[in-house]
């Protein structure tokens, strides 16, 4: 849907992370929103987890899946687990650690996310950046990915809790608004959605500071299981809200839904559907598929929202 008046296409993502190798569920088991086949959508975003350990044969079957989307673009990053997609820690740490100096061939890893196949499923496999993509539809927008966390058990992409990654002074810092539409991180930023089980948070101080100069649209991200969910937050007004789910909707419809699009605004008081104010609110997911103890029973997320036409215009 295309509104003349403010030059924007409602665009719809659906949203995943830490699949760690799950696959979905057949489409006839109608007690597992993660099941065949994955919510039609513009763009798909994984958040990173793709795999258990980073081993060759367990990314082909995920790449199978995500091949399979009804998704023009479907944007992948890594996470902790996938250690092999972080090549440098690899070498020095992952390969004793994961696989027992035997090794995978990290070739043959970083063709299967970048090579002719994934171009032609529409699959684009980001690292820490900006990039810019525009849509058949002409819906264009800008993302931020990293898939870095605070060191986490030794795994991959980490960096120190006390180190700023994604401020002034670090190599690929974040933008500030309005440059980024998207940001796709693999771990959470504090205090939002970073809840363990222990009822720790630890999410990144950081990525937050970031996040609060940033402003995007939307913040996907994963890591923490048990923080699966969405809240929207008012950087001008200062409030938040946890938007509720209701579970025979996502069974029935294989996702959880959320419409912050101009034609959103049926639901106003529980924060659903009310329009998002670009610069004034940021709605953030926790798309993890996994629950705490690995059993891919959390949804994914469908998120209907306006994004520009045309050429992205920074001011």
């Amino acid at each position: 849907m295309t509104s003349e008046s403010t030059k924007t296409v409602k665009t719809r993502f659906c949203i995943i992370s830490d699949t760690h190798t799950a696959e979905l569920w057949p489409s006839d088991d109608k007690s597992h929103a993660y099941r065949d086949p994955l919510p039609s959508a513009d763009v798909l975003l994984h958040a990173g987890d793709i795999t258990i350990a980073g081993y060759i044969h367990e990314y082909e079957p995920m790449f199978e899946m995500l091949s399979k989307a009804d998704a023009e673009l479907k944007i992948i990053i890594a996470g902790n687990h996938d250690v092999t997609l972080d090549e440098p820690y690899y070498e020095k740490t992952g390969k004793r650690e994961f696989h027992r100096n035997i090794g995978e061939d990290l070739g043959v890893v970083r063709e299967i996310w970048t090579g002719e196949r994934a171009k032609k499923a529409g699959i684009v496999y980001l690292e820490e950046g900006v990039r810019t993509f525009t849509l058949s539809t002409g819906a264009c927008f800008t993302i931020y990915s990293s898939p870095y966390q605070p060191e986490f058990c030794n795994f991959a992409f980490p960096y120190r809790r006390d180190e700023d990654r994604f401020n002034e002074h670090a190599q690929n810092p974040i933008p500030d608004h309005p440059k980024i539409d998207i940001l796709l991180t693999h771990g959470p930023p504090a205090g939002i959605l970073d809840q363990t089980r222990r009822g720790d948070k630890v999410g990144c101080e950081h990525l937050l500071r970031a996040v609060r100069r940033c402003r995007p649209r939307l913040h996907c991200f994963g890591h923490i299981h048990e923080g699966w969910g969405a809240q929207r937050n008012d950087w001008v007004e200062g409030g938040s809200v946890s938007l509720p789910v209701d579970r025979q909707h996502i069974l029935n419809n294989r996702c959880a839904y959320v419409n912050i699009s101009q034609d959103g605004g049926d639901n106003l008081t529980e924060g659903r559907s009310k329009p998002l104010t670009f610069g004034q609110e940021t709605l953030f997911v926790n798309a993890a598929i996994m629950d705490v103890n690995y059993k891919p029973v959390n949804a994914p997320w469908t998120v209907d929202l306006d994004l520009p036409i045309g050429q992205h215009v920074e001011s």
